[in-house]
């Protein structure tokens, strides 16, 4: 009979379990710290993230009738709406159109600026403010007197051609007067994110500057208000499938205020998932800590323990008695982390709501903090349960020689099971709940693998140290014993650093990479220019232009249009189910062309090309991943819908297609004859045989604007340092949430070598009394760190290089660069951390008193 079961009251063995092991946390929670401070950080980050989410969300949700600027909105790409397009909004409400297009500002100095230019009626904006400074209505803002139209530009364009309000410049044939600077446009993040500043005008003013040409690629925006009576979700579904309906081949993209910018929804869930497995991978790396704290602790408890079992304790009870303990802190950990999590909205919302572009509505996430709150818990489990296990069946006797012969032994089954359900139940939890499944089992996956190989570098570097020969150098042989002798520090310093060596190097190898590819040299043979809206009419001439403007340089025009996939093998896109790579081609209109040759950087991998005077069916070239991901191939027919009507082709050929050269090229190709008669404009690329000055670029933009007043002028340059901006702000971003990992590594790293501080002490006092010095011991220990944190180094930088190739070239479909610098720098900083980290423990362990220590041995 037990001492457990003699004295448990009616509440049995458990209630008695739990009363020891809170008795026991009385005396405080010390050794806990870096176990609490683990699983609150992860849990922090995971209730955080998923908290800002759902903030950004609600107030997406709440303010998507502001921010579509009515209750449903139809887009149409080249071509204004006809009568009977038209007819039918307004018979269902009161309607605000929007014109959105590029265009040249001309300052009077003669300076030129890329504008997105927006074009609204009377009626705009229906919901929400303009944010104007000087403050004024928006029908004087716009109005024409005094010779020009008003119009409210960006601070950017005026800092850019050094302008101010009542300054005037010219877009196209139309003169305009800067009245005011337009601060904040209730529907911007609806419109998405354009090349240049935005240049706000009227519609007439829009007419006039004589940019609405054939083909012009200009998007006609119409917002729908419906009656206050009728303007739920339900009415204005009824009214888009109306509209559907009525004009099928309409072609326009719809929008409900439930769905008022799908693309910033779906770029916030990727950054959620994403910034989630962060905070997963940053638990992950707390785990080790969490299995180093109970081992620690219940090494020191073993005097406790031996007790229980000498008083007739069963491994059983011992067992609840500490995963209690260990549940409890847990609870305590998760409770911290969430707590932060949860006030996180709320700070950011009080420190920058008024400057965020995006509607956070801070409130609390009562799924998102329980979500957090069990991946703690499942977390201390996973990694508590192996060092619990072992407690089961160690006897009396082991317990009391632990500290001198520790002997290895695995737990029991039903341990190993519980243990192995547990770790089931939290990767189908981080699976079932992605985003992105299929980016989430990766993670996994790779997770489990990293582990699993951490493991095997240690064993592999203990292995090593002990078969090396016995070095001369005391120091030197010190520590190289020291890595492989029994309750070595080896396994647990390379399995708290490497994981966060790995995220870090992953990290700076894609920061690196992103950078060069958007602000180091374009690349070669890549273009410099490029001119888009050229009238059909007026290519030949403006490619003669061209060409005399910059005799040395290549010039290459083709025609453009702009439609949107409706169908694919009969079936409707909606109805489609396509990879997460090509999902992107069907949610909104894209570029197309047609041409008798392959273009240049395609090549053909599937099908055969067409003949260059091909008169038959219209025929089609489709981008081969686009083709995979879709599901077609070549054969079967795609369906878009161009300029109101709905054009069938047959696949021809598949092509693989190389974006980085930055050349003109289009997912879909049509054969010669697929769009004849159709209104177009064309496209331009002028690449220059040698590097061009600043100064030649700005000269040969002035001449194309006053040449070709409709023709908006690119430089590429210009454009890749608008994305490599916000490609900086998202590294900034993923940098600064993947912090929370390195921070968990080295708390990590640090209740590692505060577990082996009772071993330290003993060593040191052992090793001074037989007359070593404090300088030989401190050189000996700062050899070990070394040589273990330069092993764990390397394993971080192979790890982490392998895994931004693989990003950068398959995800991102970019070339790779293996940055040698930061993988350097990561290496020392490294080094750096172990060593001072390791030497700051040690240095403890060095001031014991000798008598102390010898007299409990």
């Amino acid at each position: 009979m037990s001492m457990i079961a003699d004295t448990a009251p009616r509440g049995g063995t458990l209630s008695l379990a739990v009363r020891f092991a809170l008795r026991e946390l009385r005396s405080g929670l010390r050794g806990f710290y870096v176990f609490i401070a683990c699983i609150a950080l992860g849990v922090m980050a995971i209730a955080g993230v998923g908290s800002v989410a759902g903030s950004l969300s609600a107030g997406l949700d709440h303010q998507g009738r502001t921010l579509l600027g009515g209750d449903a909105s139809f887009a149409l790409i080249q071509r204004e709406a006809s009568k009977e397009e038209r007819g039918f909004l307004d018979a269902h409400g009161k309607v605000s159109a929007t014109a959105i297009m590029r265009g040249m500002a001309r300052s009077q100095s003669g300076e030129f600026a890329l504008v997105d230019l927006k074009a609204v009626d009377g009626n705009y904006p229906m919901l929400g403010t303009l944010s104007l400074e000087p403050k004024m209505p928006v029908a004087d803002l716009l109005a024409q007197r005094d010779g020009a139209f008003g119009a409210g530009a960006d601070a950017v364009l005026l800092a850019r051609l050094g302008l101010k309000a009542g300054d005037r410049v010219t877009v196209g044939n139309a003169t305009f007067e800067i009245r005011a600077t337009v601060q904040a446009e209730p529907d911007k993040l609806a419109g998405g994110v354009g090349l240049g500043p935005r240049f706000l005008i009227s519609e007439d003013a829009l007419r006039a500057t004589g940019l609405l040409q054939p083909g012009t690629l200009v998007r006609w925006i119409y917002r729908l208000q419906l009656p206050d009576a009728s303007g739920d979700e339900r009415a204005t579904q009824s009214v888009v499938d109306a509209a559907q309906k009525a004009l099928p081949e309409a072609g326009w993209e719809v929008r409900t205020r439930g769905n008022a910018s799908p693309q910033l929804e779906r770029n916030i869930t990727r950054f959620t998932q994403f910034l989630t497995l962060v905070g997963l991978a940053a638990l992950l790396v707390g785990g080790v800590g969490v299995a180093n704290a109970i081992k620690s602790h219940l090494d020191e408890r073993r005097d406790v323990i031996a007790t229980f079992k000498a008083l007739g304790a069963t491994g059983r009870e011992v067992f609840t008695i500490y995963l209690t303990q260990v549940m409890v802190l847990a609870t305590l950990g998760s409770l911290i982390g969430a707590a932060i999590g949860a006030a996180l909205p709320f700070i950011i919302v009080g420190l920058f709501g008024k400057i965020l572009p995006l509607p956070v509505e801070a409130t609390f996430h009562a799924g998102e903090l329980a979500l957090s709150f069990v991946y703690g818990l499942l977390t201390a489990l996973a990694f508590g349960l192996w060092p619990l296990g072992r407690v089961h069946d160690v006897p009396v006797a082991a317990l009391f020689r632990e500290g001198v012969t520790p002997e290895f032994h695995w737990p029991r089954r039903r341990y190993l099971v519980l243990m192995a359900s547990v770790i089931a139940l939290l990767i189908a939890v981080a699976i079932g709940l992605a985003y992105d499944k299929r980016v989430a089992a990766v993670f996994v996956a790779s997770s489990i693998g990293v582990f699993a190989v951490l493991r095997a570098v240690a064993s592999m570097l203990m292995a090593l140290a002990r078969s090396l020969p016995r070095a001369r150098f005391t120091m030197l042989r010190l520590a190289i014993a020291n890595i492989h002798r029994p309750g070595a520090l080896t396994p647990s310093v390379v399995m708290s650093l490497g994981l966060g060596l790995a995220v870090l190097v992953t990290i700076t190898q894609i920061d690196g990479n992103l950078r060069r590819q958007f602000m180091a040299a374009l690349p070669e043979h890549a273009p410099s220019f490029y001119f888009i809206d050229i009238p059909a009419a007026e290519a030949p001439r403006f490619s003669e232009f061209l060409k005399q403007a910059a005799p040395a340089a290549n010039v290459e025009t083709v025609p453009m249009l702009r439609g949107r996939i409706v169908a694919a093998k009969g079936i409707r896109a909606e109805d489609l189910k396509p990879s997460t790579d090509s999902a992107w081609v069907l949610q909104s209109d894209r570029g197309l062309t047609y041409t008798g040759e392959v273009p240049r950087g395609s090549t053909v991998v599937e099908g055969r090309w067409w003949d260059a005077d091909y008169n038959g069916p219209p025929l089609v070239s489709l981008e081969k991943k686009i083709a995979d991901g879709l599901g077609v191939k070549v054969g079967d027919d795609i369906t878009v819908n161009v300029l109101g009507r709905d054009i069938t082709a047959k696949i021809g050929n598949l092509r693989t297609v190389d974006w980085q050269s930055l050349g003109i090229n289009f997912v879909l190709v049509y054969s010669p004859k697929a769009f004849a008669g159709a209104p177009h404009t064309d496209i331009a690329t002028l690449t220059e045989a040698g590097s061009s000055s600043a100064a030649s670029d700005a000269k040969l933009i002035k001449d194309v604007a006053a040449a070709f007043p409709m023709v908006t002028s690119v430089r590429v340059r210009e454009a890749l340092d608008s994305i490599g901006k916000v490609v900086t702000n998202l590294v900034l971003a993923i940098r600064g949430a993947s912090s929370v990992t390195l921070i968990s590594a080295i708390l990590v790293l640090g209740g590692a070598l505060a577990a082996g501080h009772r071993h330290r002490v003993y060593d040191a006092v052992i090793l001074k009394t037989l007359g070593a010095t404090r300088a030989r011991l401190l050189g000996a220990y700062a050899l070990e760190y070394l040589l273990i944190g330069l092993a764990t180094a390397v394993f971080g930088v192979a790890a982490g290089s392998i895994a931004a190739w693989q990003i950068v070239t398959r995800l991102m479909t970019l070339g790779f660069v293996w940055q040698a610098g930061s993988a350097a720098l990561v290496v020392l900083a490294a080094l750096a951390v172990t060593v001072g980290l390791g030497l700051a423990g040690t240095l403890l362990a060095l001031n014991q008193k000798p008598a102390t220590v010898l007299r409990n041995l």
